[in-house]
């Protein structure tokens, strides 16, 4: 039983040290914006700066800014022919495309069925993943048909942050963090551990605690057999302010240099 025990603690610290070793910063460059929103799979940067989206890199320089809208909440450039931005003051939605030119916009106000909604980000298939402010539930709304799908029950607790993707919507409240596909269902559920915001990428997320990342595997598959073991990333002294995690890199801005590592993640045999 000793030499068990001494074995796991060996095997514990030495997967936390590689883990470690996995995330390596690749670059780093002067950034002078308000919010640092990320890039896209074509290599272009988004930030936001006087109220303005920007969008700088191989597609060229664009602007988009709406000041009647209010303050930008959040923008989702999941799909960047469909760039999501979302005012929860005039409680809007402006889809952009490709050079920040507006598309089509949606009040929630002006629905026939009222939408009161803190978050809105892209679902695909003409759908947004929304939270519902009033029933205090996640919902997908298919902006095509108009129709509204609840997908969760009521959430106690206040909405910190949402990450998703076309396949899943990851939920993060004062209580817990939940997992959820397109289809409606709940596929994995923890404590919060005090979280402050979360990423994603595909199945996986890192989350915000205290000025530290945790990296959390596969959250979105049911399987039991499968480890959600949450992994502290080794990070030097960075001020976290703004970050992204697309295609294996992980951006952070700490309000004056926007940081790049390559994340690795170790093969667990």
């Amino acid at each position: 039983m000793k030499y068990h025990c001494i074995f796991y603690i060996l095997f514990h610290v030495c997967f936390q040290v590689s883990f470690g070793q996995s995330l390596k910063e690749i670059s780093k460059s002067p950034l002078k914006v308000d919010t640092f929103i990320g890039f896209d799979n074509y290599k272009n940067s988004y930030f936001i700066k006087n109220r303005v989206i920007n969008k700088q890199g191989p597609d060229g320089n664009f602007l988009f800014n709406d000041l009647q809208l209010g303050r930008i909440t959040s923008v989702d450039i999941l799909n960047p022919l469909k760039v999501v931005v979302f005012f929860q003051d005039t409680n809007t939605v402006v889809f952009l495309d490709n050079k920040l030119s507006e598309i089509q916009r949606i009040n929630f106000n002006n629905l026939p069925n009222f939408l009161n909604v803190s978050t809105a980000t892209n679902a695909g298939s003409n759908s947004l993943w929304l939270f519902n402010v009033d029933t205090q539930q996640l919902e997908l709304y298919n902006y095509g048909s108009k129709l509204q799908t609840v997908v969760s029950q009521p959430f106690p607790g206040k909405l910190i942050s949402q990450a998703s993707n076309f396949n899943y919507c990851f939920t993060l409240t004062e209580r817990k963090l939940r997992a959820f596909n397109i289809y409606g269902s709940i596929l994995n559920e923890v404590p919060s551990e005090g979280y402050e915001k979360i990423i994603q990428q595909n199945e996986n997320l890192v989350a915000l605690k205290e000025n530290s990342l945790y990296y959390i595997p596969d959250f979105a598959k049911r399987n039991d057999a499968i480890s959600h073991e949450t992994v502290k990333l080794s990070l030097t002294e960075i001020t976290i302010k703004d970050l992204q995690l697309t295609n294996d890199f992980l951006y952070i801005y700490d309000g004056e240099i926007l940081h790049t590592f390559k994340l690795t993640i170790p093969t667990k045999e």
